[in-house]
């Protein structure tokens, strides 16, 4: 019988390649994977991982689906530094994706060009204030922010499904659960023409430069990893724990939020029940691939988002079934766990279990 014994110092060059191995496990065990459904793995790493960028188009799509996961794991990663884990970002992102497009709704037929803004601004309130909620709740009864915030996610999807179901359906949308389109002046501008990559794209990059700043040069942040890293030498010091709960889970709202009011804006231009593909949860993901490192959130980001282009392809052009993308997910999020673990403890037989073996 074998133990986990932690390290007494771990590996930091080991804790910045295990997403590395995480990664090439995961293609050695889809290529298994991909032999049991009858194909071809070197085909469909092909389909899964390079078809989807042999265009512009594909390129275009990329940045699409990586600008959220890359601006929402931006937020999610300030807790997490300080072990405060937001579970209901897609939660969030939904809350944001609501008040923004509210805006849009309520101002529709108007050409200002404040329109956009109002609208930004909205949507990080409202995923501010539904990230606030689980945070006042740690604060003042001690309920775990991991359940809050996941079943406040459902809360707003509920939310989500009466509004456009109910007050705010288009009257002219053949009773499909969906609002009126936005008009243009609710859009993000295209950056190329017959593309749909928008200027959502620069909130994500402004996001990813202000995070790197604050986790760089601020003495919060320090703050938010000694609370994270040694909760004792944290209180000894005087950082307030109540402000790192609060901080983390306000933060992490107003990121997802303003990613959905970047969707509802941007490649979906109204609000419906199809918003998000998971976007809140797959950045979790992104997070710790990243490192929590606001650049290498970046790399992971693109990567979450090629897995998402590459399943749909391979939905296509294999017949697979629209689930191996959340499998591809969950193997890499399982064997990203699974290296951290050995990165911070070893296995170990306990002592004298040879001389009982011997026995």
């Amino acid at each position: 019988m074998f133990s986990l014994e932690a390290r007494a110092e771990p590996s930091q060059r080991m804790r910045l390649l295990s997403p590395l191995l995480a990664v090439a496990l995961t293609l050695v065990t889809g290529s298994l994977l991909f032999l049991g459904l009858g194909k071809p793995p070197v085909e469909a790493f092909r389909v899964f991982f390079l078809s989807p960028l042999a265009t512009g188009n594909g390129w275009s799509e990329l940045l699409v689906k990586a600008s959220p996961l890359i601006l929402i794991a931006q937020g999610l990663a300030v807790g997490f530094r300080a072990r405060i884990y937001n579970i209901g970002a897609e939660g969030q992102l939904i809350a944001g994706a609501v008040c923004g497009g509210g805006v849009a709704l309520l101002l529709e037929g108007s050409t200002s060009a404040w329109i956009l803004p109002a609208m930004i601004l909205a949507g990080a309130i409202g995923g501010g204030l539904w990230g606030a909620l689980p945070a006042w709740l740690r604060t003042h009864f001690n309920a775990q922010e991991t359940l809050t915030t996941l079943m406040l996610a459902y809360i707003a999807d509920f939310g989500l499904s009466y509004l456009v179901t109910g007050p705010w359906r288009d009257p002219a949308g053949q009773n499909f659960p969906q609002s009126a389109m936005f008009s243009d002046a609710s859009l993000f501008p295209l950056l190329f023409q017959g593309m749909r990559v928008n200027a959502s794209v620069f909130l994500t990059l402004a996001a990813v430069g202000l995070f790197w700043l604050f986790g760089a040069r601020s003495f919060l942040a320090f703050q938010l990893k000694v609370g994270g890293l040694a909760p004792a030498a944290a209180r000894y010091a005087g950082f307030s724990a109540t402000r790192t709960v609060w901080l983390s889970l306000v933060a992490s709202g107003v990121t997802a939020g303003v990613a959905g009011v970047g969707e509802v804006a941007g490649p979906v231009g109204q609000l419906n029940l199809n918003i998000s593909p998971g976007y809140g949860y797959a950045a979790i993901i992104v997070a710790y691939l990243g490192r929590l490192h606001p650049l290498g959130m970046v790399a992971s980001g693109l990567l979450m988002a090629l897995l998402y282009l590459g399943g749909e392809a391979a939905q296509v052009s294999l017949q697979l079934p629209s689930a191996v993308t959340g499998l591809f997910q969950g193997m890499l999020l399982f064997f990203l766990l699974g290296t951290d673990v050995f990165v911070e403890y070893q296995l170990r037989k306990p002592r004298g279990a040879s001389a009982r073996e011997a026995a």
